[in-house]
Parts: C-alpha cells; sequence; structure tokens
C-alpha cells in the first residue's frame, strides 16, 4: 500500500514529522505546582500520528504501557516489553514537537535494583528522544527514583492503584478504603516526590487521599480517577475520544469516535459493493 499520498493543507503520510520546536521542559513544568498555576494535561499517546494531533493542546505525551490492552489487545500491561516501549516511543516523540513525552517503564525493567532501573530507563531515553520515564511503586522504589534522578534520568512516580501490580491488588478497584492503605498510599506519594520524581500520577483512589497526597508534596500531581485538586489530569487518549465500549468510572468521553468510525466504514463497504466507488475524479486516465 502506498504511503506517499499527502492531505491537501494537513499531514503527510510519507513525511509526518512536525517541524522543530521549543518543547516543554521538566523545569518548567515542575513549576507548574499548586491552586494558582495552570493545571497540567497529560494524555496517552502511541503512535506519530496521534502524538500529532494531540501535541498542540497538551503539556505531556504519555506513551503509556496501557498500549498493552489498546494496541496489542493483551489482557493487561504485565506482558509489555522495553522494546514495545522504545519503538512506540519513538513515535510519539517523532510526532510531536511541543509537549514533553514520557516513557512508561514496563513491568520487570527496574524492579530488580536501582542499577537495572538506569539500564532500562537510559536505553529508552536514547533510543527514543522522550524526556522522562514513568514508573510505579511506592517506598519500595524511592531509592530507585534518588538514584535514577541523581544521574540525570527525569522521573514522574505512580502511586495508588498501579496496574502492573494487578495480580497483587486482585483487580482494578479503587484504594484506599481501609484506614492502613490510605496512609500507605500517602507515605508512598511523599516518599516518591521527596526521592526527586518531578510529577507524582496518582490514580483510583478516593477523593480525600489524593488531596491530601497533593498537599503534601513540592511536585505538580496528576490525577486519573484521584481529584480535581490535583495539579492536572491525565487520561487514556482511546478512552476519552470514545473508542471503547467499557472505560473505568473516572473516564469522561468527550467524542465518540467507535460510532463514527463503525459509521465510515459501513459508507466505504456499501460504496465498494455498488461500485460508487472509485469515481472519475479518484482515478488516473490516460492524457489524451
Amino acid at each position: 500500500m502506498s504511503t506517499t499520498s499527502s492531505i491537501e493543507g494537513g499531514a503527510r503520510r510519507a513525511d509526518p514529522a512536525s517541524p522543530p520546536a521549543k518543547r516543554l521542559t521538566v523545569p518548567a513544568l515542575r513549576a507548574r505546582k499548586g491552586a494558582d498555576a495552570e493545571p497540567l494535561v497529560m494524555i496517552t499517546a502511541y503512535t506519530a500520528r496521534m502524538a500529532q494531533l494531540l501535541d498542540p493542546h497538551c503539556d505531556v505525551l504519555l506513551v503509556g504501557d496501557s498500549l498493552a490492552q489498546v494496541i496489542y489487545g493483551l489482557p493487561s500491561t504485565v506482558p509489555v516489553t522495553l522494546e514495545m516501549m522504545a519503538a512506540h516511543g519513538a513515535a510519539v516523540v517523532r510526532g510531536s514537537d511541543h509537549a514533553l513525552v514520557a516513557i512508561d517503564m514496563p513491568f520487570g525493567s527496574y524492579e530488580a535494583s536501582p542499577a537495572q532501573a538506569f539500564e532500562s530507563a537510559a536505553r529508552l531515553l536514547k533510543e527514543t528522544g522522550a524526556a522522562a520515564v514513568k514508573l510505579e511503586g511506592g517506598e519500595a522504589m524511592a531509592p530507585t527514583v534518588r538514584f535514577l534522578t541523581e544521574r540525570g534520568i527525569p522521573v514522574i512516580g505512580h502511586v495508588g492503584l498501579t496496574p502492573q501490580a494487578v495480580n497483587l491488588l486482585g483487580g482494578y478497584g479503587a484504594r484506599g478504603r481501609s484506614e492502613v492503605e490510605a496512609a500507605k498510599i500517602v507515605a508512598d506519594g511523599v516518599a516518591i516526590a521527596e526521592a526527586g520524581a518531578f510529577m507524582v500520577v496518582i490514580e483510583g483512589v478516593l477523593e480525600p487521599i489524593a488531596i491530601e497526597v497533593t498537599d503534601r508534596v513540592a511536585c505538580p500531581t496528576i490525577g486519573i480517577g484521584a481529584s480535581a485538586r490535583c495539579d492536572g489530569q491525565v487520561l487514556v487518549g482511546e478512552d476519552m475520544l470514545g473508542l471503547f465500549d467499557r472505560t473505568a468510572r473516572f473516564v469522561k468521553r468527550y467524542e465518540d469516535l467507535a460510532g463514527r468510525i463503525s459509521a465510515a466504514v459501513e459508507a466505504y463497504a456499501g460504496e465498494v459493493r455498488s461500485r460508487a466507488f472509485p469515481a472519475a475524479e479518484h482515478l488516473y486516465q490516460p492524457r489524451v
């Protein structure tokens, strides 16, 4: 199939990269903390074209390991590999020029030791051009966060509902319903921030927990099923665009792309079967 066609006035499939521009930086984003700062906008992206569409509106494009379910149809994020994250991370960097690009470190690529984490993170940044990595875990991962940041690798933390630990947690339900677990999540967020994370994602927790973490840490917090009081929000792009029938409670659908795509393909299929497509304007004729 040809990849040399162009879209008039828009992006070319043959050369989709945007011209170089000034990207947002870690210090600039870290400074956007507090009620008086503009909330940070983060969305997941996995492909160059989606990155092009999202980039003008976002502060951070997160190449999430949620690509397991969104792109590959896997049951969880556990099977994701470094190779998968590197390939999609490079595509998102090529398709963007404004937002900071951060990449999830996949399960098994950082937990064994700070040295393992550094090797994995350095590989991701080298092979993709991304500016930061994100890793899950609380107090136990704080030494790793410190190890990475002291060696020049910016880190986004992730506490609360941590999908890579789904087998241990037993599912994707909201966390922090007991006093003990609530206190642990707050301690996790504080530990990761104090270790040097420049942002902390708080996922799937009772709202008072998210508010307490946000109030206690010096870096911005990014909520997903957390609280509007967080310093920013993140959603999976395909969820908020309505590409899936079933989504978590915390997802707001801003569009019904699944319905629109289905209708468009139905129309295309009908025209092919009726021989209405291609029409004369889509064909090449000999020059007279």
